[in-house]
């Protein structure tokens, strides 16, 4: 394995992360790199720190190799001589990571499939090299300057860490059915885990977090028929990131390159979304003109919603498209939305 570049310099840091800490480096070869360090945490004894060491520097000769336009190419990993910290070198990935946008609104549908689809093709890569990623969600997966995908922090998480892991970084929102019930991570863990941050991407942070915490459904069983859509979200995506999140893992995709084919005819009706506690509410230019949709919660049992088309420049006039009669219930008001996005 090769040793850090004598060149590295490392500078600013750009954030925090359950494994370590990011720092912006420079080196004489790949120019702005991002430099990651894992430091031994002060609830590690010698003994757990060794295991931890060990285990992920015997990974490090599989990082350095999985180089693949759609993975965060790791050019050189060591351990520093203090004996108590890990430093790797890798792509620094400007566009910041999927976090943010999931964070901000729910992704329009054409985003989250060409984010889906790059992933796919990393994910792909990795698996035909025997690894696994195991951390799969919004945080890692990280933007390019061109704005192409790429998964981060592959191999950091083993079957011996994941579920404290999960429970300590907030991950076990995307802890497959079958690890919860004491069984091994696999390919199709990672493919559950895509489903679960295709989800998230399409919902954001408001509407994801007015749900059940998954964690308290997850290990029961039957997640997947449990999710609450937004209205807009065609069937065939639905479809979609329910087989991934299957509780049976045969019944899942089995490669990604299954997920690549279903992904690639997924309707792409690209409302942008707002969420608020209140309101949602979808724009959809068309034309010279705007579609608009607001549905207004007023409270869980009082709802309604309205549907409009207006002139983009207000040259022109507004043109109704739909609404509910008055103040209707939650479910009601859910299924005339879908019904309108369906048509």
């Amino acid at each position: 394995m090769a040793g850090v570049v004598p060149e590295l310099r490392v500078g600013a840091k750009l954030g925090n992360g359950h494994f370590g800490e990011v720092f912006l480096g420079e080196d004489g070869v790949h120019g702005r790199v991002a430099v990651k360090v894992l430091a031994r945490k002060p609830e590690h004894d010698d003994a757990e720190w060794l295991a931890f060491k060990t285990g992920f520097l015997a990974e490090a000769q599989n990082l350095s190799k999985a180089r693949h336009r759609n993975v965060v190419h790791v050019y050189h990993i060591e351990e520093l001589p203090d004996g108590n910290s890990i430093r790797f070198c890798m792509d620094l990935c400007p566009g910041g990571s999927l976090q943010s946008a999931f964070d901000t609104a729910p992704m329009q549908l054409l985003n989250v499939r060409k984010a889906a689809t790059e992933v796919c093709l990393g994910l792909e890569a990795l698996h035909a090299r025997g690894m696994l990623h195991r951390d799969i969600k919004p945080g890692n997966i990280l933007l390019d300057g061109a704005g192409v995908a790429q998964l981060g922090d592959f191999g950091l998480v083993t079957d011996n860490l994941i579920m404290g892991y999960g429970s300590q970084a907030g991950y076990c929102d995307h802890i497959a059915y079958e690890v919860w019930c004491g069984q091994g991570t696999s390919a199709k863990t990672d493919i559950w885990a895509l489903g679960m941050t295709l989800y998230r991407l399409l919902h954001g942070k408001s509407w994801y977090e007015e749900s059940p915490s998954p964690q308290t459904i997850v290990h029961e069983g039957g997640f997947a028929d449990t999710l609450r859509w937004l209205p807009h979200i065609p069937k065939a995506w639905r479809r979609a990131i329910r087989k991934m999140l299957n509780d049976d893992p045969a019944a899942r995709y089995q490669t990604a390159g299954q997920v690549l084919n279903g992904l690639s005819a997924l309707p792409t009706p690209n409302w942008s979304v707002v969420v608020t506690p209140d309101l949602v509410r979808w724009e959809l230019p068309a034309g010279g003109r705007l579609k608009v949709v607001e549905w207004t919660r007023h409270s869980p049992r009082k709802h309604e919603w309205k549907a409009w088309s207006e002139p983009v420049g207000n040259v022109g006039r507004k043109m109704t498209l739909g609404s509910s009669d008055g103040v209707i219930g939650k479910g009601q008001a859910v299924r005339e939305l879908e019904g309108f996005f369906g048509d």
